[in-house]
């Protein structure tokens, strides 16, 4: 009996190593307790025998992958509506494309060209902003929740240890080192009390519209005065049929640049609150908007790329007006002082994702240019192919964004097993979404080609990217999704020390195989591309290194 004794007291130690390393984790009982899953199930990889890699989450409690447990619901809560509000822009411009298309081959790869360079240039300007938004203002919506909670607004500064701690966001590792660690809120709670709870002052809020707004009207005067310069770099030279209606579009696009940029900037801000059916909504009224307004002032006033262009400038300004009239009915915007902006904080983690966003378009932007200079009916079909692959592929950002928004509240809160479990979760569903997209696609792109356009040549061009289109969908997916998570986990230095390394691998791979296999060689190296990408996030967390170095211990 002693003996039995002896070896069960050793076997519950051995389970349970952690225990001697509370200083590093101690994952609290409530915390565990408010995932609403089964204890014995669910219990934390981290807290069973000692792992050397993180591999072990990509089939952490698979069989409950579809479970809506408390975690479950609350990432179909956040990333249902995000999902649908990320593919509407793609899927409005899907519309643009079938409208467009049936003005020409020359007139949809003008616009083809001209899209490509918008995106690039509003991703460059906005998508680090966005990043860094969501994960700012979760962080603090966290910090100031809990303060409400424990009614110690009024004085942080004489605030329990438990307080403390949490005034200080956890940082990780590699965001330490560039100073992108999570703000330090001081007297930020003050307008909680003044307005019961109703009216928040954010840091991250007001910083996100000031950068947003200068953002947009920079690229606005960009694009205006340097767009027959980019259209020629972009292979449209000025003998191309394509430069007149290309230079058109693309100058009058230009005028919805500061409305594009501050809509997602308020976009980022709302997915902090996991609140992602106010920007859906928002989404929903400007498509539809752009949508009904398409056919009547590209045929019925017969302004052709012209009026597709103004059609999304009105539905951008919609949105853009609807959001920050919610906002500014939850939210105090106007800053105390510009020391409480945080700009430095912006800056320091802005200047990281920019490098990564500007590796990331630049293989797409590439790809786009290479299939110009093959030619209109190429880069016809390479656009509505290219479309697709992106509209698909962006409902992954749903969950990235659900991952990202709980992840970054969890850490702040110091809940590991939150973490953990959240991230097993996201991973998964990413990989049956892909597969599901694949068959989709592979299905829908063989028999609704015609729906773009009627060109023949066009629609076999089309056909020649199935495989690649459809069949990366899974790989797509899950690259996405890691991009929540590796946001969520402020692991910004490694996502952009990352994606410059795939970057340097795949533009030379597009250039070569480009020129030498043409429409299929662009897609050979985008699928090169995004496996690398895949690959780069498998192995970080795999090898447990940076915030996720505690899945070791």
């Amino acid at each position: 009996m002693e003996e039995s004794s002896h070896a069960s007291e050793e076997q519950t130690s051995n389970l349970d190593p952690l225990k001697k390393d509370t200083n590093f984790i101690d994952v609290p009982k409530e915390g565990m307790a408010g995932e609403g899953t089964n204890q014995e199930e669910d219990s934390l990889p981290v807290t069973g025998t000692p792992r050397k890699t993180g591999l072990h989450i990509f089939i952490m409690n698979i069989r409950h992958v579809f479970k809506l447990d408390d975690l479950g619901s609350e990432t179909l809560r956040i990333a249902f509506p995000a999902a649908l509000a990320l593919a509407a822009d793609p899927l409005a411009s899907l519309v643009d494309t079938a409208f467009i298309g049936r003005l020409g081959s020359v007139e949809i790869a003008a616009v083809g060209v001209s899209i490509a360079i918008f995106n690039q240039v509003a991703k460059v300007c906005i998508y680090p902003l966005v990043s860094v938004t969501t994960s700012f203002v979760a962080e603090e919506d966290a910090i100031i929740s809990k303060c409400i909670e424990e009614e110690k607004c009024e004085d942080l500064e004489k605030a329990s240890p438990v307080d403390d701690q949490m005034n200080q966001l956890p940082s990780c590792s590699d965001s330490k080192k560039t100073g992108c660690e999570a703000s330090y809120l001081a007297n930020e709670c003050r307008n909680v009390s003044i307005y019961g709870c109703k009216r928040k002052y954010i840091p991250s809020v007001s910083s996100a519209l000031i950068v947003g707004g200068i953002l947009g009207i920079l690229q606005m005067i960009f694009l205006i005065f340097a767009a027959k310069l980019v259209l020629s770099i972009m292979g449209v030279k000025s003998g191309s049929p394509m430069l007149k209606p290309a230079l058109r579009y693309l100058t009058l696009r230009s005028l919805g640049a500061p409305a594009v940029l501050l809509s997602l900037a308020m976009q980022g801000v709302f997915r902090g609150f996991k609140d992602t059916r106010t920007p859906l909504y928002a989404t929903v009224a400007g498509d539809v908007t752009n949508i009904i307004l398409d056919p009547i002032l590209i045929f019925v006033f017969r302004m052709g790329v012209s009026g597709a262009a103004i059609a999304h400038i009105i539905s951008q300004y919609l949105i853009t007006l609807i959001l920050l009239c919610r906002l500014v009915q939850q939210i105090d915007v106007v800053p105390p002082s510009i020391k409480a902006l945080k700009f430095s904080r912006f800056l320091r983690c802005g200047f990281l994702l920019l490098a990564r966003v500007i590796a990331v378009t630049f293989c797409v932007t590439l790809a786009t240019s290479l299939a110009a200079h093959h030619g209109p009916t190429i880069m016809a079909g390479f656009q509505i192919s290219v479309q697709l692959w992106l509209a698909t592929s962006l409902l992954a950002d749903g969950l990235a964004v659900a991952g990202q928004a709980i992840l970054a509240s969890a850490f702040a809160k110091k809940d590991y097993h939150k973490v953990v479990t959240a991230t097993a979760r996201v991973l998964q569903l990413s990989i049956v979404l892909g597969i599901g997209l694949t068959v989709l696609l592979g299905v829908g792109m063989q028999f609704g080609s015609g729906i773009f356009t009627k060109d023949v040549d066009v629609i076999k061009i089309i056909h020649k990217g199935i495989p690649f289109v459809a069949g990366t969908q899974a790989i797509n997916s899950l690259a996405f999704v890691f991009d929540g998570v590796n946001f969520g986990a402020s692991d910004y230095t490694f996502a952009a020390y990352s994606m410059v390394a795939v970057a340097v691998v795949s533009v030379p791979c597009l250039i070569y195989l480009s020129s030498h296999l043409g429409f299929i060689g662009i897609w050979i190296a985008l699928t090169v591309y995004m496996t690398l990408r895949t690959t780069a996030s498998i192995w970080r967390m795999g090898a447990a290194r940076g915030p996720w170095a505690f899945l070791q211990r």
